[in-house]
């Protein structure tokens, strides 16, 4: 298979607009199953931003989500036999696929973290994180959805993510996981029930916090005027 900045250049040299949606009907699903490249390209073009966010939605690392947008895609041709002839989008499928290489890749960072964890301490190596976040707007919002939805257990955030990040409906987001639609359903709810109850506590700390600088200032200023 071509590698995926070919994939790209072939598709405009072609006149393809970049990002056009295409439908994937029951003959593009046969000839993506048989090992046609030109309609994978179609598929790699259709689904490359869509498999990227939803990357970074589950990991909240932009170069994480760059691993997972490659491996998602040639686990996808390599899994390619699998597909039906009938059926519709192949949004579900690969969003599904996405969603294992994610949790693979985390799995084996967190081995990595461990094996680290044990080896002597050396000299600390500088951490560029903050620098990367600190160039994204309302970098603050997007520190507290990070945190929120990190408190999501990961069936819960892998249904999130899907469901409304994505806009998969129930069915499509069980397919895409491989489990019922009535567990898709439970997982959601549950989710969006702790990001209320999160949003609410937020919501108060914040007042909080208002309420306790406006006394702060009060107080102050009758100091000052008492001098």
């Amino acid at each position: 298979m071509a590698s995926f900045s070919a994939l790209r250049r072939s598709r405009r040299e072609r006149g393809w607009p970049a990002g056009q949606c295409l439908c994937v009907d029951m003959s593009l699903r046969a000839r993506i199953r048989d090992g046609d490249a030109e309609a994978f390209e179609a598929l790699f073009e259709e689904m490359e931003r869509p498999v990227f966010s939803h990357a970074f939605r589950l990991t909240g690392d932009w170069s994480v989500a760059e691993d997972v947008l490659s491996l998602t895609f040639l686990e996808a041709w390599r899994l390619r036999h699998r597909i039906d002839a009938d059926g519709g989008s192949l949004r579900p499928w690969v969003l599904g696929i996405a969603t294992n290489v994610a949790r693979n890749l985390r799995r084996a960072a967190r081995r990595y973290d461990d094996a680290l964890a044990r080896m002597p301490r050396g000299h600390p190596v500088p951490d560029f994180s903050d620098e990367i976040v600190g160039r994204i707007d309302a970098a603050e919002q997007l520190a507290a959805i990070r945190q929120a939805f990190g408190s999501l257990r990961r069936q819960e955030q892998e249904v999130f993510a899907l469901c409304v990040w994505s806009g998969l409906d129930h069915a499509e987001a069980a397919q895409a996981l491989g489990v019922a639609v009535g567990t898709v359903r439970s997982r959601l709810s549950r989710a969006r029930k702790k990001l209320e109850k999160l949003a609410a506590e937020r919501q108060r700390a914040s007042g909080w916090r208002q309420v306790k600088g406006d006394h702060d200032s009060v107080v102050r200023s009758i100091g000052e005027e008492s001098r």
